[in-house]
């Protein structure tokens, strides 16, 4: 077994299980202010233990739980325009960006259309509508949402061409206190549709993100303490990154090597290591 499978495992299984509506009711947070780090997996493994043994104001944190299941295979889609108007426009940290995919829960083959916005404060606005199991994720429903949401955010029209970018698989537990949602992500792997190329991440790496609506979550003054900085890290704009080595710059070639050891020789001469707050 992968150590960051492993390692998600024994946390999910160390805490007290939830369901799903009671994650909703405590730490739904469709408007947030998101932060993502790489973990290690032996830090990991003391900031778990911390995360659901600790007694804070809120107790310990909870694992989300269905039917019997602690961690789950995800698989997302992610769109961007043939000029990639989305990935350059985080990479430069403009103002009403946004990211658009289809994400599956493959354990159920429940289906997502999302659009995530990014406010004037930096938060995420995520806006989704359910597919059905046969729907095309680009069909005539989604595009009339993604329209109605970018006209009604931004004022803008909803890009006429859009590609399948990069695809994503990986494993989730997700962790929940009141107001603050913590996922941990392990064993990803990224697709590049029109290449074929595939990418897994490293294998000693869990990808945590902190949700909150606001100040920075106990989860997250835990892996400070830990020495584990924000990584400023996406699947969409690192794996993309990773697959596509000509399209890094300095903003993320840290966080991309990091991540993807098999794909760091391949950086361009000029990118120079660190890594951005930038999402």
């Amino acid at each position: 077994m992968i150590p960051a499978v492993r390692a998600l495992a024994r946390a999910a299984m160390a805490a007290r299980p939830v369901p799903l509506a009671e994650v909703q009711a405590r730490a739904e947070l469709r408007t947030r202010f998101d932060r993502s780090y790489l973990v290690p997996v032996e830090v990991f493994a003391a900031f778990a233990a911390e995360l659901t043994g600790r007694r804070g104001p809120g107790g310990p944190f909870a694992a989300l739980c269905i039917n019997g299941r602690r961690w789950f295979r995800y698989h997302s889609v992610h769109y961007d325009t043939p000029d990639l108007r989305s990935f350059h426009d985080a990479r430069q940290g403009r103002g009403r960006r946004y990211r658009i995919r289809e994400r599956r829960y493959a354990d159920t083959g429940e289906r997502q259309f999302e659009v995530k916005l990014t406010g004037r404060r930096g938060e995420t606005v995520t806006h989704r509508q359910p597919l059905l199991p046969d729907a095309a994720a680009l069909g005539t429903a989604p595009r009339g949402f993604l329209a109605a949401v970018l006209d009604r955010s931004y004022g803008l029209a909803a890009p006429a061409h859009l590609l399948r970018t990069v695809e994503t698989e990986y494993l989730r537990a997700t962790f929940v206190a009141d107001g603050q949602r913590i996922t941990c992500d392990a064993a990803l792997l990224c697709r590049d549709p029109a290449t074929g190329r595939t990418l897994r991440a490293d294998g000693g790496l869990l990808l945590v993100g902190t949700r909150t609506a606001g100040r920075p979550t106990e989860a997250d003054r835990l892996l400070a303490g830990f020495g584990i900085p924000a990584a400023g890290f996406t699947k969409y704009c690192g794996g993309l990154s990773a697959l596509r080595p000509d399209l890094v710059d300095e903003h993320w070639p840290g966080a991309v090597r990091t991540a993807f050891p098999a794909a760091a020789r391949q950086l361009p001469p000029g990118a120079r290591p660190g890594v951005s707050s930038r999402p």
